[in-house]
């Protein structure tokens, strides 16, 4: 698989209002002419980097299957919720409005945060620096302890879900989130900076039911630079 430009990625990680104040990726897709209300489907974009460039830690098998199997599944799950909550506005019925409501939460997530997943790993990383070292310091104790505490909390998720450091925007603070699913437990209006999937299809492959060994190996690959750049667009909304 060939990797994505920089700049075609930044588009689907940075672009829009509402996508960085909702999760800092670009939530709404980009207008197009016969498309239902002018909006084109979600697509899925492609892997930064070759599907094999964070090798030993995450495998190409496991990142492939997890890229073009379990993304892709939610971004056509989620382009199908949209279409069905269009007809039902389109026919006035709207009987079904909690179990769409569902689907759209359930892979419109999915899609968001596994887009950010791919984009906070990187096979050069580097330590964390500038404000968001700052804040990590001044608010989580250092960056062992955030490291800590991220840890626990993908290692403690109940059945599938992610752990996740976010920016929280209204008491200006940096939280560390447990999230169930895709979506919930997830606080509203806070910022995902840095996500850590821990749904069995993340890490199976090499690691078989040893969750804890794919979590520590992955703080190997961690793209500082990026949660860096996403900390301080959220600052600054």
């Amino acid at each position: 698989m060939e990797p994505v430009s920089r700049r075609e990625w930044m588009k689907v990680i940075g672009g829009s209002a509402l996508g960085t104040t909702m999760l800092g990726v670009a939530f709404n897709p980009s207008t197009a002419e016969g498309s239902p209300n002018g909006v084109k489907p979600y697509e899925l974009p492609g892997l930064p980097y070759p599907v094999d460039a964070l090798e030993p830690h995450l495998d190409a098998q496991t990142l492939t299957i997890h890229h073009d199997k379990h993304h892709a599944g939610y971004v056509q799950g989620l382009n199908a919720a949209l279409g069905k909550i269009e007809a039902a506005r389109k026919n006035g019925d709207f009987s079904a409005a909690q179990d769409l409501s569902r689907a759209l939460a359930f892979h419109g997530s999915g899609h968001l945060l596994h887009t950010l997943y791919f984009a906070n790993l990187t096979p050069k990383p580097a330590p964390p620096k500038g404000d968001l070292l700052g804040a990590i310091n001044e608010q989580l104790g250092s960056v062992e302890s955030l490291v800590a505490h991220v840890t626990a909390a993908a290692n403690s998720a109940a059945g599938s879900g992610w752990g996740m450091l976010a920016y929280e925007p209204t008491g200006q603070r940096l939280l560390v989130v447990q999230i169930e699913k895709h979506e919930n437990q997830m606080v509203c209006g806070a910022i995902p900076l840095l996500v850590i999937d821990v749904w069995e299809h993340a890490y199976y492959l090499r690691y078989q039911n040893r969750r804890a060994d794919y979590v520590k190996a992955i703080w190997n690959v961690v793209h500082w630079d990026e949660i860096g750049r996403r900390f301080n667009q959220a600052k600054n909304l």
